[in-house]
């Protein structure tokens, strides 16, 4: 329901403002501009979904592998004592658990390419124990938000992107991201857990709480003592060497179990293909109500609303240039990403909006994006209260990349 009212609100928005223009300032050029932003976004979302469609065959077919090869149940057996307590509608030592897991970890080792196809695994395997299949489940809108959350650990595309525009030490956004992105996944949890009457007041949970806070500390003790050039190159070098030796884990078992591990992974790379042709329908739908958004200047209107009511607080405003990064990120990653980008240019890399915009991409991630992507690909039309859960963690990211980026850069 809430998703259904924000997508139409999209699009009579842009339609007012795109009427305003046209009347008040003679902008002829407004709906034929928003006419080729749904063609646009439109061939976007395809391309995308296209895309996933390789990436999740490889992926869905090694996950095929750690299934039969008894991988997932290892995983699924590690978790147990944390994700029974945080999804407790879900039976000890099931599949999803390990799913879930493989999934988060690829997030927080900022695989983006791997994480989805590994998220999409766990909301099926979800799916399945869902009785209402139109309805999100529990468990669905939990998961859904540790992942809407963006909890990252390294962040190496951002990292790129600011050696690509000539920032002097492209590393020194590591340690504030980490920050943000913790207080970010949370306070989502935080927010789920009321809703569903979790009690965190637990001694497991804050065992494994304490333990990954104290692990954070740890990171940042330890990032803190290297120089940028070597944490850009521990963190690139470390994802993509722990994500390979998932693989060949995954491969090694199978065949230590005797399975015949090119048939069992083509079983499992078939349901990629079907899985990302579902999905096209609802990606489209986001994108071109978010493209029809910003086409018709709403977003740089609400920018300029939301300056003026902080001038007229007396607040410091120099975050304020970033503002626009922060409020499309939930929208689409790659329009913050241009976004991001185009604030470096503009700022320059090393000045404060333009370490601050890269903050607040890795603070959070793109809940409408998620959303739509997850739960489309199982069929949930009721998202209950999924949207306002993931966008009270994006909103505690964005205040923290705030809070911190005047705590390490203040200009």
């Amino acid at each position: 329901m809430v998703l259904n009212v924000i997508w139409i609100s999209f699009f009579v928005i842009a339609w007012l403002v795109g009427l305003g223009r046209l009347i008040f300032l003679g902008d002829t050029q407004i709906f034929p501009d928003l006419i080729n932003s749904t063609f646009e976004m439109a061939k976007t979302g395809l391309e995308i979904s296209l895309g996933l469609a390789g990436i999740m065959t490889l992926w869905l077919g090694l996950m095929k592998i750690a299934e039969k090869s008894g991988c997932i149940r290892l995983l699924a057996r590690a978790v147990n004592p944390l994700f029974s307590r945080l999804f407790p509608g879900i039976p000890s030592g099931h599949p999803a658990y390990g799913s879930m897991l493989m999934n988060i970890a690829a997030n927080i080792l900022g695989l983006e390419n791997a994480a989805t196809p590994l998220g999409l695994k766990a909301m099926k395997q979800l799916q399945d124990l869902n009785t209402e299949k139109d309805t999100a489940t529990d468990a669905m809108i939990m998961f859904l938000v540790m992942n809407t959350s963006g909890l990252m650990i390294l962040p190496v595309a951002i990292m790129m992107y600011r050696a690509e525009m000539g920032a002097a030490a492209p590393a020194d956004i590591f340690i504030p991201i980490l920050i943000s992105t913790f207080f970010s996944t949370f306070c989502g949890i935080l927010a789920v857990a009321f809703r569903q009457k979790i009690r965190l007041l637990d001694g497991v949970l804050l065992a494994y709480l304490g333990g990954f806070l104290l692990f954070v500390v740890g990171m940042i003790a330890f990032f803190s003592t290297l120089t940028p050039e070597m944490i850009n190159q521990i963190s690139l070098i470390a994802g993509n060497l722990i994500l390979f030796s998932v693989i060949i884990f995954f491969i090694g078992m199978g065949f230590r179990k005797k399975l015949n591990v090119y048939e069992v992974f083509i079983d499992g790379a078939k349901e990629g293909f079907s899985t990302a042709i579902v999905i096209i329908p609802y990606l489209i739908a986001i994108l071109v109500a978010v493209g029809v958004f910003r086409t018709s200047g709403a977003l740089e209107m609400l920018i300029d609303l939301l300056g003026r009511g902080f001038f007229a607080l007396g607040l410091n405003t120099e975050f304020l240039p970033a503002l626009p990064t922060a409020l499309m990120r939930p929208l689409s990653g790659s329009g913050a990403r241009g976004l991001m980008i185009e604030a470096m240019q503009h700022h320059g890399p090393d000045s404060f909006v333009g370490r601050l915009v890269c903050i607040m991409q890795g603070a959070t991630d793109t809940t409408f994006y998620v959303i739509a992507l997850y739960f489309g690909s199982v069929g949930v039309r009721k998202t209950r209260y999924a949207v306002s859960a993931g966008l009270t963690a994006d909103f505690a990211g964005v205040i923290a990349a705030i809070f911190v980026a005047y705590l390490f850069f203040s200009p």
